[in-house]
């Protein structure tokens, strides 16, 4: 988890105070249109990986949509925390299957 909150950190501060060059940057100057491209990508880099069965080159397609999530994050004003009380708030559910079901179907 310190790993994921560092490299927020890194990402938030080069929203802030990027240097030029930097692909973080670029993708804050480029807007939310291409930074949910670069999501819309790897995700699907992603789920080509895992279907290959590469071990490594999954892992590397993870790591990349996480960060290119993490970017999106800050750009829209999502935080860790936020995420986290989420995810928390849904491990504490529990019985609600039907529900779970037809989420799955309408997505």
């Amino acid at each position: 988890m310190d790993t994921l909150e560092g490299l927020y950190r890194v990402v938030l501060d080069r929203k802030e105070h990027g240097e030029e060059g930097s692909y973080t940057r670029y993708l804050f100057e480029q807007g939310l249109d291409k930074i949910l491209k670069k999501c819309g990508e790897e995700s699907a880099e992603m789920i080509i990986a895992a279907k290959n069965g590469e071990k490594p080159e999954l892992v590397g397609e993870i790591s990349d949509l996480i960060y290119h999530m993490l970017v999106m994050m800050a750009e829209t004003g999502v935080t860790l925390r936020d995420v986290l009380a989420e995810l928390e708030r849904r491990r504490q559910k529990i019985g609600n299957l039907k529900t779970f079901h037809q989420v799955d179907r309408e997505s």
